[in-house]
């Protein structure tokens, strides 16, 4: 039988698509170690070496933009546009040039978060289009109005050429897919031993005062750091690069840990609305602290799903940036629903991958 041969295809927007895509990845080389997996993907190969311990060949290649950002909490729609522009411009050349990819390398099928073109692609080389995701970018563009209306109906457009979508909680209605499953939280899995954890970076505050400050790939800027240092006895970590230094905070530089690999040993993670870190801290079983978006539409939606199903504290951004982080002491609220949701979205997507492979 020939090797089974994926071309796995991640948005080209921060870190949350690349980690939770990688983490099913992982999963399908536990299942079929035999697999050749390509990854197309803008992301550095030391954050794809992070979830994914097996070979895989990385084509460097954006089929999308996502969102132009400074930082994780600020976007530059204006260039966002200019992009998306030149994107559906070139979109016929984009898709000529994977599809002979495609072709050249005999790949059997294409899982894609959550390009669009990925669809496309798939379709006009003769192999299946299979996504996954918990939002679709159309969802994203239209609330903006404007020209981001017409880049929206293109994108769906685009989308409806997916032969099977798997709907990650947390989750948009998603209409554009004409075949979808429901699945349970993706995620990476904490991977070290907590006590050599504790002893290499000299964690020695109990957990219930240590919290995992994270604020996705590109990190906050301005985060009040005056604030950590009110809190002397508890100890912060964060792998952001753009907080200021603190003698409480501990940061982690080493691009082989991952946030998941810290949760463990926090009481709650502090975030912005991001769906990896969300499922993580979920199937982790630590609660979170997030700040509310106004200008994302996926936000509202995350906030929703981890009210419903976390033990949890919701700020304003006034609350976290200009307060004196009083909350810290305060109690967490807890989920909304006592049922918990699945954790199995890694598994159900790899077996339905496995199997059709092999």
């Amino acid at each position: 039988m020939p090797q089974p041969i994926l071309y796995v295809a991640i948005t080209n927007h921060g870190y949350g698509h690349t980690t939770r895509t990688c983490s099913v990845v992982a999963e399908i080389q536990k299942q079929c170690p035999e697999a050749l997996i390509i990854l197309v993907t803008t992301a550095s190969r030391s954050l794809l070496e992070a979830y994914i311990k097996g070979d895989f060949i990385h084509r460097p290649i954006a089929l999308d933009i996502g969102v132009v950002q400074g930082d994780s909490l600020t976007m530059d729609k204006a260039a966002t546009l200019d992009k998306l522009k030149q994107i559906r411009d070139r979109h016929k050349s984009i898709i000529a040039a994977e599809v002979n990819f495609i072709r050249q390398n005999r790949v059997n099928l294409v899982l894609a978060d959550i390009p669009p073109l990925a669809a496309p692609i798939a379709k006009a080389a003769g192999v299946p289009g299979w996504m996954m995701s918990n939002f679709g970018w159309d969802f994203i563009y239209r609330p903006w109005g404007g020209e981001f209306v017409e880049m929206a109906d293109w994108i769906g457009a685009q989308f409806s050429q997916c032969d099977h979508l798997f709907r990650l909680p947390f989750h948009d209605v998603m209409s554009a897919f004409p075949q979808i499953t429901d699945v349970g939280l993706t995620g990476g899995d904490p991977s070290f031993a907590l006590a050599e954890l504790r002893q290499q970076f000299h964690l020695t505050a109990p957990i219930e005062r240590t919290a995992l400050l994270t604020f996705g790939g590109l990190g906050v800027d301005q985060v009040p750091v005056s604030n950590l240092q009110r809190f002397p006895d508890w100890q912060f970590i964060t792998f952001d690069r753009q907080i200021a230094d603190a003698p409480n905070l501990v940061r982690i530089a080493d691009r082989q840990y991952r946030p998941v690999d810290f949760m463990p040993l926090c009481s709650r993670v502090i975030s912005k609305p991001g769906y990896s870190t969300f499922a993580e801290a979920c199937r982790v079983g630590v609660p979170v602290i997030s700040i509310t978006r106004d200008d994302f539409a996926e936000a509202p939606v995350l906030i929703q799903g981890i009210q419903d199903h976390a033990a949890h504290r919701i700020l304003t951004p006034e609350e976290f940036f200009k307060s004196d982080w009083s909350f810290l002491e305060e109690p967490m609220q807890p989920p909304r629903i006592a049922e918990p949701l699945a954790k199995d979205g890694n598994q159900a997507i790899a077996q339905a991958v496995v199997s059709y492979l092999t």
